[in-house]
């Protein structure tokens, strides 16, 4: 059994996602609101990946600002 935290799957495919650690503390939400917004569980996750440099650099910033690591980008920029 593996003690990563799960995708939560809402999420659009895509490199940026939000696992099940969010708090629905509104950073991610604050610093790339094109990209995440709230689910109907409460929690945010990622309705649209980045589309624009900078998109994407907010979306990185949400990865680096998320007080829960929950924010997770597990590839490389689109090119």
């Amino acid at each position: 059994m593996s003690d990563q935290p799960m995708m939560l799957p809402q999420n659009v495919p895509g490199r940026f996602y939000v696992t099940e650690d969010c708090l629905a503390c509104e950073t991610c939400q604050q610093v790339a609101p094109n990209n995440f917004r709230y689910g109907e569980n409460g929690l945010s996750f990622v309705f649209s990946q980045p589309s624009s440099f900078e998109e994407e650099k907010q979306c990185e910033e949400a990865v680096t600002n998320c007080p829960m690591e929950a924010v997770k980008n597990d590839g490389e920029s689109a090119k």
